[in-house]
């Protein structure tokens, strides 16, 4: 493979598809999250070797505590348990894992693990793991416009002084960059709920692969396809910009 002329910074994907996957193999939706895990080990390393940056996994929605009681044990379980058994290779590999979204609503188990893999993980330097966990934007929009209001109440910021830049530092996200790339697997054509402030500019790209099915060919694919793309930000590309000035 040539290589690319450039390569996103920030990645996020909406991993979608286990339960699917899944039933089409006659298993019950708890397999099909076991072989999602195997699907992030190979992206995360994949993700990595490509000089990726940040990775941002939609692990876990606010939506998602709808589900059968069983099946969201079974996934905090899971959790749980890779926390053990993946968090010596995420160190070896210079992965930091960080949480995004509301661990209010996790058992004290859940929290402990959660607590453990940042900790453990915290010198990681060549790519920055972020697990959307308990998240959703507009909760996450609704907790920013809170805290400004506090803000604004309180006398330490006035409404006038509002802008753009307010609210990206409001969000959850504020430590990191917008995502240059949103991956979304399973053959749905929509964000559900994600980074979607954050995702204002970001390219994305669907797949009709469902998640555990997804490893480092398909990250290059997705990779290869970003690096074809103009990002223009709302401007003129620069190819018009040349014809325009050859006239």
């Amino acid at each position: 493979m040539a290589e690319r002329s450039k390569t996103p910074v920030h990645v996020a994907i909406i991993m979608d598809g286990n339960g699917r996957w899944a039933k089409k193999r006659g298993l019950d939706r708890t397999e099909g999250h076991v072989a999602g895990v195997e699907s992030v080990r190979r992206t995360v390393k994949a993700a990595v070797a490509e000089g990726v940056r940040y990775l941002t996994l939609y692990t876990f929605s606010t939506e998602n505590w709808g589900r059968p009681k069983e099946e969201v044990d079974a996934i905090m379980e899971l959790f749980c348990r890779s926390v053990i058994s993946e968090t010596a290779e995420l160190c070896a590999q210079g992965v930091k894992v960080r949480l995004l979204g509301d661990r209010s609503a996790f058992s004290d188990k859940v929290k402990a693990y959660i607590e453990k893999i940042e900790s453990e993980t915290s010198s990681g330097n060549k790519l920055t793991l972020i697990l959307a966990m308990n998240y959703s934007s507009h909760n996450e929009m609704a907790f920013a416009v809170r805290d400004i209001a506090r803000r604004v109440e309180s006398g330490k910021l006035k409404a006038d002084s509002i802008t753009e830049q307010t609210i990206s530092d409001s969000l959850m996200t504020a430590e990191y960059p917008d995502p240059d790339l949103v991956i979304r697997t399973g053959g749905e054509y929509r964000l559900s709920n994600f980074l979607l402030w954050q995702s204002a500019y970001s390219e994305l790209y669907f797949t009709p692969q469902l998640w555990p099915d997804f490893d480092k060919d398909s990250l290059a694919e997705a990779l290869d396809d970003f690096a074809g793309r103009e990002r223009r930000y709302g401007l003129v590309g620069a190819s018009h910009c040349k014809n325009n000035t050859s006239k």
